[in-house]
Order: C-alpha cells, then structure tokens, then sequence
C-alpha cells in the first residue's frame, strides 16, 4: 500500500508493545498524511466529530492533504461510535488505523471490519528485544550494567514488550545512578524491577488461547506441555477452580470410559483445591493434570451422546414401545401396556435382547468404543450383546 501510494484503512492487533502506534507514524510520514491520534479510553463522539471535521476542512481547504486516523484501543468504542467512522472511511475524509489488543473479530462491528484489512502483530522474540536494548544503549551512548546473567534475565521479564524492555532499561540506569552496586546480577535485577506480571486478560482472549493450548496438550497425552500451560494460567491470576472445572470437562470429553477413574481424579481434585486453597492446592490440579494427560483417551461418549441428541432431535416426541411401561392399572393391561416384557435378570446371561427404542424407529447404533484402556472391555461386551441379540432374533 505504501508503495503504490494509496494507504487503506487498517486495523493493528496485537500485544502491547509491539510496535503498533509506531507503525502508524510511520505510515503517516512515509504517504504524506497528517497525523491524528485519539485514545478510545478517553475519547467520545464529541472529540470524534472535531477530528472528522478537522480532517475534511484539510482536505478541501488545505491541497488535498488527507488525515491518517490512528485510534488506540478501539475496541474500547461501543458499537454506534464505531459505526460512526463509516462514512469518513468511505469518503476518504480520513484513513483509520486502529489499534487493539483484543479479537477484533469478536470486539468490532462487521461493518468496520469490512471496510478496513487486518495485520497482526507477534510479541516481540529475544533478537528483536535485544536490538531495543542495543539501540537504547546507543543513544545513551552507555552499556547497561548488567552481567550477561541479568541481562538475559531483562529481556524474559520483558515477555516480549518492548516498551517494557526500554522501561526497564531506564529502571536499571536509574539505580546505578543513584549508586547502586553495579554491573547487576540476576538477584540484584529482580530485586530492583521486581517481576512483570505476564500478560494474560483472564477474561478476554488470552484466557481463552491459554485454555485451549492446555485442553489440547491433555488430549495430546504430552504431561510437560500441559503443565507449562497450567503454570502460566496460574502465574498469570486465572481462577483455579476454573481450571479444575476445564480439567472435569477434559475428564469427561476427552477420556471418558477409556479410564473411568478420570473424573473421579477430576473432581477429587477440584474438592482437594476448594477445601486447601491456594498454593497448596495447585498441587492437586498439578497432578491431575499429568494423570490426565497420561490416560488413555477416547471421545466415544461424547460423540454418542451428540448423535443420540440429534436423532432424538430428528424423532420428535415417538413413545416408548408398550413392552417397557409399567401397568399400574386395568386399563393400561388390556392397552398392551408391559405385554410380553423380558425380565432381563431371568434371562441366559442376563442378556434378553428386545428392542428399547420407539416402534417405528429402526434401532440405531451411537456408542462406539475404541480399544484403548477399560473402553477395550467394553468393546467386547457391547460385541458379545450384538451376538446375543442376533441369535435371539432367529428364534421363532
């Protein structure tokens, strides 16, 4: 876009510190735009409505010169101010970059979306934070005095933010020119900076990304990812009983009669976190996590209970066959009501065979199990069943 001269609307999402109102001066320099900046957090329809009418009186009144809109967090707009932007896109009045740290497809109108592209900007990695630090150091014209330990150490408290990198940075000149023992060590750093706390919204999109990589590391049976993932939803405040009711789920989901014994360890281990708390309890969902991950899995309950909901869906409201109902009273016997019921304990194997599902319905087949842990036995069992059932069905 820069290239061919003709700058789109865009929308930045990304973590903080990344780069994004950078990229947006940037932007404005290098196409000749003016350059408008508005805070979503501090800003409302009033101050929307003075920079679009700033921006179309430069346009008409001021060579043709256009406005380059950046607004930062702009999720944070409700849904009619972001509706507001609209039509000054589309005249060109102004191009907007927006910034947000959110989803923006689940934070900003489709209408906006539509009519803007989406970039995406990545945490910074250790040779990007490093650079920063190099080039902070340069126009300081002085090294930080840090060992090699420590200086390692400030680009992972950093967590790839490089606005944290540089204030960080700034902390640790501070400290040595007010007289600290300098160069730092490890200890020393941690004890001037303390620890960023990591980056993680436990109500916004990385609680749902961090949930999902812990979900998805159990079902892929690896123990050490799955408690990397744990750790860093913990470290960053999630709730732990939400944890230990995503870990039920997983039980349930994800192992379901594979190991029976799952849920029980769950939900054992949910009551171990409510009745210690933390961090004594952490340990319970520790090692539940590694029991899960470790057992052997099968989703067969789940996907048979989802087809059982669909047919029963499709169905509508077919009654039970009479042989299974109770006949409490005269009129109920001579309807047909418990006619010609099998008592299944009477019967060879305690096995009778007869048909449960509605008259009319042709039997259907939901639970299939696969042959990994208990699921294995009752495999065979279900197999033994449909043996019986057959043989029973050729009998006059």
């Amino acid at each position: 876009m820069v290239k061919a001269g003709r700058l789109g609307s865009v929308i930045f999402w990304g973590p903080p510190g990344t780069g994004k109102t950078t990229v947006a001066r940037l932007l404005a320099e290098l196409t000749d735009l003016h350059f408008e900046q508005l805070s979503a957090i501090q800003s409302g329809v009033a101050d929307l409505r003075k920079v679009f009418e700033a921006a179309r009186a430069r346009r008409e009144h001021g060579k043709g010169k256009g406005t380059l809109l950046f607004v930062d967090e702009i999720h944070r707009f409700n849904r009619s101010q972001q509706d507001s932007f609209l039509p000054y896109m589309e005249d060109g009045t102004v191009i907007l970059v927006g910034a947000t740290t959110e989803n923006p497809s689940f934070e900003l109108n489709s209408a906006l979306l539509s009519r803007a592209s989406v970039l995406t900007f990545k945490r910074l990695d250790d040779d990007g934070l490093r650079s920063l630090l190099a080039r902070a150091e340069a126009h300081e014209k002085r090294r930080l005095p840090l060992t090699d330990d420590a200086r390692a150490a400030l680009i992972a408290m950093a967590d790839g933010d490089g606005r944290a990198v540089i204030t960080l940075a700034e902390d640790v000149w501070l400290a040595a020119s007010s007289g600290a023992k300098t160069p730092l060590d490890r200890e020393a750093l941690v004890a001037l900076v303390q620890r960023r706390a990591p980056i993680y919204d436990k109500s916004q999109d990385g609680h749902y990304n961090l949930i999902s990589a812990l979900h998805k590391s159990v079902r892929g049976s690896d123990p050490d990812a799955s408690l990397y993932w744990l750790a860093r939803m913990l470290a960053g405040g999630e709730d732990p009983l939400y944890i230990a009711r995503r870990l039920v789920r997983m039980a349930i989901e994800d192992i379901g009669l594979a190991d029976p014994n799952a849920l029980v360890q769950a939900n054992a281990a949910k009551e171990v976190y409510d009745f210690l708390g933390s961090p004594e309890g952490e340990l319970a969902l520790a090692q539940v996590t590694i029991y899960l991950a470790l057992a052997p899995k099968s989703n067969a309950a789940y996907m048979a209970f989802g087809a059982a909901s669909r047919a029963a869906d499709e169905g509508g409201s077919l009654a039970p066959p009479k042989h299974i109902l109770n006949a409490p009273t005269k009129l109920m016997k001579q309807e047909g009501y418990g006619r010609d019921y099998a008592y299944d304990h009477n019967e060879d194997e305690a096995f009778s065979g007869q048909n449960y599902f509605p008259d009319g319905m042709k039997r259907q087949s939901f639970y299939a199990p696969t042959s990994f842990g208990y699921e294995r036995e009752l495999k065979e069992r279900l197999e033994r069943f449909a043996r019986l059932r057959a043989e029973r069905s050729k009998k006059p």
